[in-house]
C-alpha cells in the first residue's frame, strides 16, 4: 500500500504543532472555530476549550440553554453568541470568550441589569463578569443576569 500511512501511525502535524483539523488555540487560549449557528459549533468551541476553562464554558452554555427556552447559538469571531429566540438572526444578548486566567462573559445591555455585572467597558451599554479558576460560581446571579439579558433588545452582529 505505497502512500498510505499505516493505521497507527502519528497524524500529520499543521500550524502550532495542532494535529490537522483541531482548532488552533489563539493566545489566552480562546479556540480558534470557524463561523457557524446553532449548537454544532459552540459545542466545538466547548470541546476545544483547554484545561479547568472547558467546565466553566459548558456549565455557562448550560445555564443559558436551561435559562432561555429556545436560545440561538452561533460562534462567531472565534466566541459563543447567544440571542433571544424570535430575534433577528445576527441578534445576540450575550457572548463568552476565554483569556490566560479567565473566561469573560459580556452582556452586551449589562448597563440595564440589576444589580450591574462587575465588569465596565470602553462600550457604553455593554458589561462583563470575569470567571478564573477558583472564583464561587454565584448559579443563581448568573441565571439572573441570563434572564434579564435576554428580554432586552438584542445587539446587532
Amino acid at each position: 500500500m505505497a502512500g498510505k500511512s499505516p493505521p497507527n501511525a502519528p497524524k500529520s502535524k499543521g500550524e502550532h504543532g495542532a494535529d490537522r483539523g483541531a482548532p488552533v488555540l489563539l493566545s489566552g487560549g480562546n479556540p480558534q472555530i470557524a463561523k457557524g449557528y446553532g449548537d454544532a459549533p459552540v459545542e466545538a468551541y466547548i470541546a476545544a476549550v483547554p484545561d479547568w476553562k472547558r467546565e466553566i464554558v459548558r456549565r455557562l452554555d448550560t445555564l443559558v440553554t436551561r435559562t432561555v427556552p429556545g436560545v440561538r447559538k452561533a460562534v462567531k469571531w472565534n466566541s459563543p453568541l447567544y440571542g433571544t429566540p424570535g430575534e433577528a438572526e445576527n441578534t445576540w444578548f450575550m457572548s463568552l470568550h476565554c483569556f490566560t486566567n479567565y473566561v469573560k462573559v459580556a452582556f452586551f445591555r449589562g448597563t440595564a441589569l440589576m444589580p450591574l455585572p462587575p465588569g465596565a467597558s470602553k462600550q457604553a451599554n455593554v458589561r462583563y463578569l470575569d470567571i478564573r479558576e477558583g472564583d464561587p460560581f454565584d448559579e443563581a446571579r448568573v441565571a439572573s443576569w441570563i434572564r434579564q439579558a435576554s428580554v432586552l433588545p438584542g445587539e446587532k452582529m
